[in-house]
């Protein structure tokens, strides 16, 4: 094979991040005309909580809190300084959209380079056929890839969102890719090893396998910092560099020593993100796993709201609920089993045929592990609507599968090109491959993508009463300072435009004084409202029910709506004292 020259792939990638970009701001301005944005009750949470770092009575780091991950939160924070990116979302979105970018540019890098890199010499020539060129065999499979991945109807709405599954895709594509980029730099150095080398090319080759290795702890840092999930990648992945650096124990050649080296700065770096956050647990909140028992964990919010979880303790039916989540998110009916049966093939071809390739196929498998066992086992539940309950929930688990579905029609479209048809109807076949991937996505647009479908009946649920509570504030004196528990209705404020610095919530206080904090301001407030507050807004049994004195409180309203906790408003019945 001719090596290709710098050029190509550069004006190739800037095509392939072009296409998308325009995408993303497509979706992006549909969706934020039809104020779509924050539909996701945990959309409005991200964007809350990056804004009260800067935004609080208590500004500071630890209004981050202890259960989502931190990276997606600082990565808004610039964008939400102005106040209409904060109300209306856009703020959350910035991060999301160029993920998706990035995603999307990844997906291709990762089908091409491994499909150029298998794909070496040229095939025999039969009678009647040209020469598959192996170069265009990469370029097609990468740009079907790319289509597939960037063309998802639910990852075109969640990346116009600030939910975090935008970002946690694109690093672990990006981590598979430098990943898989290390093993073909490390297989091409092991083909070399006998050949004579200056000790500037061995310095080059030296350089080679560190680069792409310490970019995928980087990538995995990344991930380890916005999703749970990327703890279980960086395992797998660090598992795998670390067999691979003991394999090399016996030969103390040059080579193998800076492989040893660079596998213990690996696993170094992607040991601290982890480590960071629960030293991060421990300090503020007296337990380093407080983001897994805590009182806003995954474990207490079960415990509090007793979802039924068909696969409790069954990691088989879990694993087959979250196929027909990632299923459901592909297409719709008989489509889904059409885009697992093309991934299983995939595999079975990269597995023969594809040695490197296989590896990173392997590797975008890893969510159904995971997500097997945290559905199980985790306090994580997940429904799809053709399944008992018969409701959508957590749908957007299902994405986590999408860059496995894009690589495996980017290595089905190559394989028909390269080893099927080889000749002048590779095209037709591969135009039907395409047909099929747009006849599929024209399913998902008809019935609505399931993940915007989940996000509406979220906001339908919790839209009557916040709006209610929304139109009674925005009457009230507007410099106000407020008690009111922002957990479940922090919306309410968002909307309104309501600085939260004029709000004393849960989160004003100092956490890390055990078990009570008397002098915290959230505390005080609570036991003396009329010295700190012009209203109090209760919630049926929120924290402030529960606490608050209501000694000197008048109440001045109370707003109801259908299925949902009654909503109360009181002020002092005496004029504030000085504050």
């Amino acid at each position: 094979m001719t090596t290709t020259t710098t050029a190509a792939p550069n004006r190739s990638t800037a095509r392939v991040a072009g296409v998308p970009a325009l995408v993303s701001l497509f979706s992006f301005f549909y969706y934020f005309r039809h104020s779509d944005l924050l539909l996701y009750g945990d959309a409005v949470a991200h964007i809350n909580i990056a804004r009260r770092v800067f935004d609080s009575q208590t500004p500071g780091l630890w209004q981050l809190g202890t259960v989502w991950l931190p990276l997606p939160h600082l990565l808004m924070i610039p964008f939400l300084l102005f106040k209409t990116m904060w109300q209306s979302g856009a703020g959350g979105s910035i991060p999301s959209m160029i993920a998706y970018v990035a995603g999307v540019v990844g997906i291709f890098r990762l089908v091409r380079g491994g499909l150029a890199s298998v794909v070496t010499e040229p095939r025999p020539v039969q009678a009647g056929h040209s020469p598959a060129d192996p170069p265009r065999t990469a370029e097609i499979g990468a740009w079907v890839a790319a289509l597939v991945y960037a063309a998802n109807p639910n990852l075109m709405y969640m990346q116009s969102t600030a939910m975090t599954e935008s970002l946690y895709l694109a690093l672990f594509i990006w981590a598979v890719v430098h990943f898989a980029e290390f093993l073909r730099a490390l297989h091409k150095n092991d083909a070399k090893k006998n050949a004579v080398r200056k000790n500037d090319g061995a310095d080059r080759q030296t350089k080679a396998l560190r680069t792409p290795l310490r970019r995928c702890a980087w990538c995995l840092a990344g991930a380890e910092l916005t999703r749970y999930d990327g703890w279980f990648l960086a395992g797998v992945i660090g598992a795998a560099v670390a067999f691979i650096a003991l394999w090399r124990w016996r030969n103390q050649s040059p080579d193998n020593r800076a492989v040893r080296r660079a596998a213990a700065k690996f696993l170094l770096a992607i040991a601290i993100a982890p480590a960071l956050w629960l030293a991060y647990n421990g300090a503020i909140y007296g337990n380093a796993l407080a983001f897994a028992d805590g009182p806003y964990s995954a474990k207490a919010i079960e415990q509090r709201v007793g979802a039924p979880n068909p696969a409790l303790h069954h990691p088989a039916i879990a694993a087959l609920y979250f196929l027909k989540s990632a299923q459901l998110n592909m297409a719709e009916a008989n489509w889904g089993r059409f885009w697992l049966a093309a991934a299983l093939i995939a595999l079975a071809i990269a597995l023969w045929k594809l040695s490197t390739q296989s590896v990173s196929l392997l590797l975008l498998w890893v969510p159904l592990v995971f997500y097997a066992l945290s559905i199980a086992y985790g306090s994580v539940p997940l429904h799809v609507h053709t399944w008992w309950p018969f409701v959508a929930f957590n749908q957007r688990y299902g994405l986590q599968l999408l860059p496995m579905f894009a690589v495996s029609a980017g290595v089905l479209a190559a394989s028909v090109f390269l080893f099927v048809a080889n000749g002048r109807h590779s095209g037709k076949l591969i135009a039907v491959i395409l047909a099929l991937v747009v006849a599929s996505y024209a399913q998902v647009w008809k019935a609505g993508p399931e993940c915007f479908v989940e996000a509406q009946k979220n906001w339908q649920m919790r839209n009557s009463l916040n709006s209610a509570v929304e139109r009674v504030v925005v009457q009230l004196p507007p410099n106000s300072r407020y008690l009111m528990d922002l957990s479940e209705h922090v919306g309410i404020m968002e909307q309104a435009g309501i600085p939260l610095r004029q709000v004393i919530n849960q989160e004003n206080h100092r956490p890390w004084i055990h078990p009570t904090d008397p002098e915290g301001l959230w505390e005080r407030a609570l036991a003396d409202p009329p010295r700190y507050v012009d209203f109090v807004i209760v919630f049926d049994g929120d924290a402030v029910d529960q606490a608050v004195n209501r000694t000197h409180l008048t109440e001045l309203i109370q707003i109801h709506a259908s299925g949902q906790p009654h909503a109360r408003i009181y002020a002092p019945s005496a004029p504030n004292q000085s504050r």
